[in-house]
């Protein structure tokens, strides 16, 4: 489908940086936008509703007019006390994108169109993906297998194709995104837009610590393990973080109570999230570089694909 008008122009390449905990902030967030790509954060990054409102007003002002707009990530699960004070502050600040993850709530849906602003909703099987439809969300994002975090275990290719029968709105699609022609590839299979994440968590404006980094330069895919055991949902995380915090990376015990960091983001401090395109990952560039990089390679994929045709039957 076409762009939405509020990324209509202001693109260099149909990405979002996706929003990490405890990784993305107003840096990293702001170097995106002005290079092109949508620059998020979740609203726990900061650990109180005031610093949050102080972070959106940061953001705001030091992004113009012409550059990408940002958006941020609001958990909508019973756990996070912050909720309703949260989303009064994303209203009175109109955030262009609002990203909602870990239930549906219709109030906010409601709330953020009131101004205008797109929410987008991300699904790790079709039944969430046909309930955030049939909720109006504007856009589904399809976090499929080998996506960093909370991440569902079906292809991406089936996962486009069933979600796009359902759904007309804007699609997005997550997993192991890291360089332009995974994202023109995408585009290709049916996403009008790409959800990155651990190719942003490695560079120089993201708040990842550099020991966390450094697993990231040195990490393949096979050192992506997926498990409960950090949150009570599966996702994938660095096996070797599991292992230098005392945890056993095979031990798929989830803990007792459900853990997203909306109360206690000790569980995530030293357990790090990371997806299967960590093999990608040779450099810690600026968020600007990797953007151009990005659209640089996105286009080179794009302008080589009538050469598959070359050998084709008519």
């Amino acid at each position: 489908m076409p762009m939405p008008t509020l990324l209509s122009g202001r693109l260099t390449v149909p990405a979002v940086a996706a929003p990490m905990f405890l990784v993305s902030g107003p840096d990293l967030v702001v170097e995106t936008c002005r290079a092109g790509a949508v620059g998020t954060f979740p609203a726990l990054n900061q650990r109180t509703t005031a610093g949050y409102a102080d972070w959106l007003d940061e953001i705001a002002g030091r992004l113009g007019p012409d550059t990408a707009p940002f958006g941020v990530n609001i958990v909508v699960h019973r756990s996070n006390p912050r909720l309703e004070a949260d989303l009064q502050v994303t209203v009175d600040r109109k955030v262009p994108l609002v990203i909602t993850s870990l239930g549906l709530n219709r109030d906010l849906i409601a709330a953020v169109h009131s101004y205008g602003g797109l929410v987008f909703h991300d699904v790790t099987s079709l039944k969430f993906a046909t309930k955030a439809a049939e909720a109006g969300v504007d856009g589904l994002i399809a976090v499929t297998y080998g996506a960093g975090g909370h991440a569902g275990l079906i292809s991406p290719f089936a996962a486009l194709h069933e979600i796009r029968r359902i759904f007309s709105g804007t699609l997005l699609l997550g997993g192991a995104m890291a360089t332009g022609a995974q994202i023109a590839a995408a585009r290709l299979m049916g996403a009008d837009l790409v959800y990155v994440g651990t190719r942003f968590m490695a560079t120089h404006e993201s708040l990842a610590v550099p020991r966390q980094k450094q697993m990231l330069l040195e990490a393949q895919a096979a050192d992506i393990v997926y498990t409960p055991a950090v949150s009570g949902v599966p996702g994938n995380f660095l096996r070797a973080s599991l292992a230098a915090a005392g945890r056993d990376p095979d031990d798929l015990t989830p803990p007792e109570n459900l853990n997203f960091g909306t109360t206690d983001a000790k569980a995530w401090k030293d357990l790090w999230a990371a997806g299967q395109g960590v093999g990608a990952i040779d450099d810690l560039p600026v968020a600007a570089e990797l953007v151009a990089r990005l659209a640089s390679e996105y286009r080179a994929a794009l302008a080589a694909a009538p050469d598959f045709l070359h050998d084709l039957r008519a």
